[in-house]
């Protein structure tokens, strides 16, 4: 059974909330917006999932990618479990009522849930750079967990992005970030190369940040 839980009764800066769950994102993105995808194999193995889970869900590609992760609350807890269909595609008749359970890391850090703010905070030689976000959705199923923020301020960019872990039937453990971005003033800046490479650049340090082969 799949449960999702979501919070968005707090502002964000763009309008498609949610849209990195859609399975046709790269086809369609909404007006405006830039949309990519890119997966890592980080091994295999239920002992692989359940350590990268675990650093995931306790913002361990943020910290690997070089961001501090600061002014971190607590959300409110409110949670909605998504709507759960039947084999056919049909909804269910009877919907799974709405739960939050709070999960920890081996040394008590609490994971990441639906509704947590957020400062990605990057320090450079002459100043700080701050990204505001606010965790939009979490997904928490068997052999699937992961989360999404979007961005809650003015800044380079705006929009979201996801970051899915994946237990596969094949026993192989996959990591998955999907985006969906507009840069500050309009589309078009996101197609200017230096954009595109830091973009880039950003991509592959988060796809690196739970790779056992790039130890942090």
């Amino acid at each position: 059974m799949t449960r999702r839980s979501t919070f968005t009764d707090q502002s964000v800066t763009y309008g498609a909330i949610g849209a990195t769950l859609a399975p046709d994102l790269l086809r369609y993105p909404p007006d405006g917006y830039r949309p990519a995808e890119d997966s890592v194999r980080l091994g295999s193995g239920a002992e692989r999932f359940e350590r990268a889970a675990e650093s995931l869900m306790t913002w361990g590609i943020q910290q690997g990618a070089g961001f501090e992760v600061v002014d971190v609350s607590a959300g409110t807890g409110a949670q909605y479990p998504g709507i759960v269909y039947d084999a056919d595609g049909a909804p269910l008749a009877q919907q799974p009522e709405p739960h939050a359970v709070q999960r920890f890391s081996s040394d008590g850090t609490p994971y990441i849930t639906a509704g947590v703010a957020a400062t990605l905070r990057r320090r450079g030689r002459l100043r700080s750079a701050d990204t505001h976000v606010l965790v939009v959705y979490v997904i928490d199923e068997p052999g699937r967990v992961g989360f999404a923020y979007g961005t809650t301020s003015d800044g380079p960019e705006s929009g979201e992005e996801s970051f899915i872990l994946e237990h596969r039937d094949d026993d192989t453990v996959w990591l998955t970030i999907r985006s969906l971005l507009r840069a500050r003033g309009g589309l078009h800046r996101l197609t200017t190369p230096r954009q595109r490479r830091k973009r880039r650049e950003l991509t592959t340090r988060e796809l690196r940040a739970l790779h056992p082969a790039f130890p942090s």
